[in-house]
């Protein structure tokens, strides 16, 4: 097990402010807050892509971790393709096949062959979702994963992510929607100016905000005023 993570007064330049956090295994966590919260850097940092201006970050352990972005990076090759590049670069055995398991968990699996830059937008962040899917991470970072989809690919994002929670995987991600935080979340990390403000179980969060900021977010109110 790779978690707790620790993060130990984490800043980074002028976007996140100094800040301790502890992410456990356990239920999904929901980092929400307004655009320009510096939500997207926060992940990144979490998960390794971007190196703090100051403070630590622990792992308990070494171990399996993937994070799939609001657009997804497509290589110039099939969706199959995609999924057992991901599992070669990870020293797996037998990738087709798990390529192809991956591809079935998410609904593609008839589209295997077809170029990945052709999928359309929701289909592209199904594709990224089987690529992680097939590593069988520990914890999985999500950063806006359905910010540019319809109503309709988001549902079927949606119940991907649902499908990773219930198979034991740490979901842990990045959010403005308060609908989709309310429909994913287990707790939530309300993120305002680069500074966590406030914890919560999303119920209470939702119903009783303990923090001005967090109240005028869940009202609608611009967080600048």
């Amino acid at each position: 097990m790779i978690l707790p993570l620790k993060l130990e007064a984490l800043a980074f330049r002028d976007i996140i402010a100094p800040l301790t956090l502890e992410i456990e295994a356990g239920p999904s966590t929901i980092i929400l807050g307004a655009n320009g919260a510096g939500k997207s850097v926060l992940m990144r940092l979490m998960h390794g892509l971007l190196a703090p201006s100051s403070g630590r970050i622990f792992w308990r352990n070494a171990g399996r971790q993937a994070m799939v972005f609001q657009r997804p990076v497509m290589l110039r090759r099939s969706a199959l393709a995609n999924v057992v590049y991901a599992l070669e670069l990870a020293g797996a055995a037998d990738c087709e096949r798990q390529a192809l398991e991956a591809l079935e968990e998410v609904g593609l699996a008839h589209l295997a062959h077809r170029p990945a830059r052709v999928l359309s937008g929701g289909e592209q962040q199904r594709l990224a979702l089987a690529r992680a899917w097939a590593l069988h991470p520990e914890v999985l970072f999500l950063d806006e994963p359905t910010a540019s989809l319809d109503p309709s690919a988001t549902r079927e994002i949606e119940t991907i992510i649902k499908a990773f929670d219930a198979s034991g995987t740490k979901v842990v991600m990045a959010t403005h929607n308060l609908g989709q935080a309310q429909r994913l979340g287990d707790e939530v990390i309300y993120l305002h100016q680069g500074r966590v403000v406030e914890r919560a179980p999303v119920e209470a969060f939702f119903s009783r905000p303990a923090t001005a900021e967090a109240a005028a977010f869940i009202k609608g109110e611009l967080p600048w005023i």
